[in-house]
């Protein structure tokens, strides 16, 4: 239940990567900016603010959303992950990261946390998905850096996939 505030700002409570947070927010303010403005986690990229460039996405409740069209308040008592929450609690990178670092799957970084976020709603979905189930998740979102070629080598490699 959302607690009306000074101001209009309602506060909302959610759990963020596997511990709870709580901060406050206005009716129209997106998940994303809550996100960076209140609770500090900056891993979650804000980009074209229209849904359309995957940066901002996150999994709400297990399922990729972009956070730059989901309000704050209707994250209120569900289970959000952002891409801080990927790595283990001791620091040491998942399969997936591991493969973007290997295969060069970055350069600037800027898409990096939405496409990592998506692949990883992908391969919970589907334990094995083929090249066209990949192509499709990484084509949902703009990278202008790399080209394409190490994300989708590092997205073959995870899924067991041929790279060619």
């Amino acid at each position: 239940m959302l607690k009306l505030g000074k101001a209009g700002r309602h506060e909302v409570k959610f759990t963020l990567n596997g511990r709870p947070v709580s901060g406050w927010a206005s009716a129209r303010m997106l998940l994303s900016d809550f996100l960076r403005q209140e609770l500090g986690e900056t891993g979650t990229h804000v980009g074209c603010e229209h849904g359309v460039c995957g940066a901002c996405t996150v999994r709400v409740e297990n399922r990729a959303v972009r956070s730059c069209l989901y309000l704050a308040v209707q994250a209120d008592g569900l289970n959000i992950q952002t891409v801080e929450g990927l790595a283990g609690d001791d620091g040491e990178l998942n399969a997936l990261q591991r493969a973007f670092r290997k295969h060069h799957a970055l350069q600037c970084g800027y898409c990096t946390p939405g496409i990592l976020m998506s692949l990883t709603d992908l391969f919970d979905r589907t334990p094995n998905p083929d090249r066209a189930q990949i192509e499709d998740v990484v084509g949902g979102h703009i990278c202008r850096c790399t080209g394409y070629a190490g994300i989708m080598a590092a997205a073959l490699e995870v899924a067991g996939q041929p790279q060619q």
